[in-house]
C-alpha cells in the first residue's frame, strides 16, 4: 500500500471535515443541528467506504481523484467560483436553522437524502466506468474516449451526477434559502462542461464522433 497516498488521502478527508464542520455548526450556533449531522454522515460515510476500495483496487485513480490544480485558466474560474457557492450555501444552511428561516417538511428531508445516495452510487458507478476520470480537465496519456454504460447516455454522467448531489445538499440539510444558493452551481457547470468539450475536442483522438454519437451532455433530452 501506499503510505504517502494514504496520507494525503486520510489528510483532506479529515480536512473537509473539519472545514465542513466549520462552515455548517458555527453559523447554527450549536452542534445541536441534526440536518446537519445527517448530512455529514451522507456525505464523508460513503466517501471513506470509495476511499478504501480505490485505495486497495485502483490507488491511481484515487490519486488523480485527489489532483484538484486546475491547468486551464476557464477552469481554474469556474473552480473558485464553485468553491464560494459552496461555503455561501453551507453558511446560509447553518444561519438559516439558527434564525429559522425555513420549514423544510421532513418527507422532503428524506427523499433527498435517498436521492443524495442515489447520486454517489451513480457518481461512483462513473468512475468505474472512466480510469481516467480526473478532477481537473486535461487530456492524459494514452487517454481513450468511453462510450459504454453511462457515457452512452449522455457526455458528461459524472456532472449529471454531481448536480443532483449539489441540488439535494440543502434540502438534506433543511434549507430552502440555501438551496437558492446552491442553484448557481447549475450555470457554472455548464460553463465547465463546454470548455471541458473544447479541450476534449481539441486533444482527444475520436472525441468529435463521440459528440455525433450521444448527443446530450448533461441531460438525456433537453442538453
Amino acid at each position: 500500500m501506499d503510505t504517502g497516498l494514504l496520507r494525503n488521502a486520510a489528510g483532506k478527508f479529515a480536512a473537509g471535515f473539519l472545514i465542513l464542520a466549520f462552515l455548517l455548526f458555527l453559523p447554527a450556533g450549536t452542534v445541536a443541528y441534526p440536518n446537519g449531522w445527517l448530512f455529514c454522515a451522507l456525505l464523508f460515510i460513503p466517501m471513506l467506504i470509495l476511499g478504501i476500495v480505490l485505495l486497495k483496487k485502483a490507488p491511481g485513480l484515487l490519486e488523480k481523484r485527489l489532483d484538484t490544480k486546475e491547468r486551464e485558466t476557464t477552469q481554474k474560474l469556474v473552480t473558485g467560483l464553485c468553491a464560494l457557492v459552496f461555503f455561501a450555501g453551507f453558511i446560509t444552511a447553518g444561519l438559516d436553522f439558527r434564525f429559522g428561516w425555513s420549514a423544510v417538511p421532513v418527507w422532503v428531508v428524506l427523499t433527498a437524502s435517498v436521492l443524495f445516495l442515489i447520486a454517489y452510487a451513480l457518481y461512483a458507478e462513473v468512475m468505474r466506468e472512466n480510469a481516467y476520470l480526473s478532477r481537473t480537465v486535461t487530456v492524459q496519456e494514452n487517454q481513450k474516449v468511453i462510450d459504454t454504460g453511462l457515457y452512452g447516455v449522455v457526455r458528461h454522467p459524472m456532472y449529471a451526477a454531481t448536480v443532483l448531489l449539489f441540488l439535494m445538499i440543502p434540502l438534506v440539510l433543511g434549507s430552502w434559502t440555501a438551496f437558492a444558493v446552491f442553484l448557481l452551481y447549475v450555470p457554472l457547470i455548464i460553463i465547465r462542461i463546454r470548455n471541458e468539450e473544447a479541450v476534449l475536442e481539441a486533444g482527444l483522438a475520436g472525441y468529435t464522433e463521440y459528440k455525433k454519437q450521444v448527443r446530450y451532455r448533461l441531460i438525456p433530452y433537453i442538453w
